[in-house]
């Protein structure tokens, strides 16, 4: 019903946003990535959405990316998983570890989400593996990383995302803690501004 939805950041929440378009304030659940990643009051944000329709309410769940949509939409195909632990599974991960733990089979990673257990995680693996390609997995890490270090700017603060990225820690986290320690800092280096936003993590 809704492909999106832009407009001012009216209120954030701790896992939604309120969103006025057009003087109606859109109740939208989002991930952890976006409460988290800097969103702030009186920004003006789009957000890729998907309307969920219960007996009991109507639900607006909202994106940053498209690919984070489809990740949702495909955990939302998992049997016994509703948009809650999708919304959950896409916050603790990222889209990107998703997919790699799908690939590996590593139901031990996607059960350290927060309400996602054993049974679970290996319903995901089953049900997603043959929908997630290793070489599309590769293509959109690369990506994700490359527009995390422009997010950061360039210079050593892009270097600094790309190299915890590297590391393992995923996109919005890695921008988050460079930004973070960068506040703090005046024209670091890569190394100075990497151990300081390590401890930001």
């Amino acid at each position: 019903m809704y492909a999106y939805i832009k407009g001012e950041v009216a209120h954030v929440r701790e896992d939604s946003l309120v969103v006025d378009n057009n003087g109606i304030g859109y109740l939208v659940y989002v991930p952890a990535q976006v409460t988290e990643g800097g969103v702030r009051k009186g920004d003006t944000v789009t957000l890729h959405t998907h309307f969920v329709v219960r007996e009991d309410a109507m639900l607006l769940y909202g994106f940053l990316t498209e690919d984070e949509l489809d990740a949702f939409r495909l955990l939302l195909g998992v049997s016994g998983v509703g948009p809650k632990a999708a919304l959950a599974v896409i916050s603790g991960m990222g889209t990107d570890a998703l997919r790699f733990a799908v690939l590996s089979n590593d139901a031990a990673k996607i059960s350290k989400v927060p309400g996602i257990g054993k049974k679970t995680s290996q319903k995901i693996i089953l049900e997603l593996k043959d929908k997630v390609e290793l070489a599309d997995a590769f293509n959109l890490k690369s990506a994700h990383t490359e527009e995390a270090a422009l997010s950061a700017g360039g210079g050593a603060e892009g270097e600094a995302v790309m190299a915890l990225v590297a590391l393992g820690y995923p996109n919005a986290d890695a921008l988050r803690a460079v930004r973070k320690a960068a506040d703090g800092m005046d024209n670091p280096g890569v190394e100075e501004l990497l151990k300081a936003a390590l401890r930001e993590i």
